[in-house]
């Protein structure tokens, strides 16, 4: 797995850096200070996986992972950020990211993360997950709305808890040996009983129901 850091503060790199060298089969190719820095050093070095500051100058790291993505292969993502906030998470996940992480917990999460992403998972920092369902909570009591997962099959939650686990439509029809119309036929109808719109929000839901970490 090769990695590219991209932070605007040295000592936070470092610390990524070192965390990093210490485990086997991950090599950090390049590291970059800002966005543009970021996007040219992936052009060049083309890593598996880009870890992203989202507050960076001259180009946010959402973007970031928004530009890479016209690279071949585009690389993976995980994004880092102070801010606990869905909005942040649902730029990040549109953008391509699979991973979201809050740096006060990097130290704990940021080798479980990158592990999940290279098995084209997707991870959040426990805390995020945390508030998520918490806020999902709230505003389904506010709006006196209640959950509709219990109106999936059996057979949408299963494609839901792969499709927020990164799996491709491709995927998710090898892995439960069934035709990829199929799939699509059970996407659309989960997408339309919980009322979501897009892959993003897929994950976003799972998050938020503990499907995913």
């Amino acid at each position: 797995m090769r990695v590219l850091l991209a932070d605007d503060h040295a000592i936070v790199r470092r610390g990524m850096r070192s965390l990093l060298e210490t485990e086997p089969g991950i090599e950090v190719v390049a590291e970059a200070s800002d966005g543009l820095e970021a996007l040219r050093l992936s052009e060049e070095h083309r890593p598996d996986l880009l870890i992203l500051d989202i507050a960076m100058p001259k180009l946010n790291g959402i973007e970031v992972a928004v530009r890479v993505q016209k690279l071949d292969p585009p690389p993976r993502a995980i994004m880092l950020s102070m801010h606990a906030d869905e909005s942040y998470v649902i730029e990040s996940l549109s953008a391509g990211a699979r991973g979201y992480l809050l740096k006060d917990a990097t130290d704990e999460d940021l080798l479980p993360a990158i592990r999940a992403v290279a098995a084209g998972k997707s991870f959040f920092s426990p805390a995020v997950s945390a508030l998520l369902a918490e806020e999902y909570v709230h505003q389904l009591h506010e709006r006196g709305l209640s959950d509709s997962y219990h109106l999936l099959t059996d057979r949408e939650k299963e494609v839901l808890q792969l499709l927020a686990e990164g799996r491709s439509n491709k995927e998710v029809a090898s892995t439960l040996d069934i035709g990829l119309s199929t799939v699509e036929t059970h996407r659309a109808n989960l997408m339309q009983k919980l009322n979501l719109h897009s892959t993003a929000e897929i994950v976003l839901y799972a998050v938020r129901k503990r499907l995913v970490a």
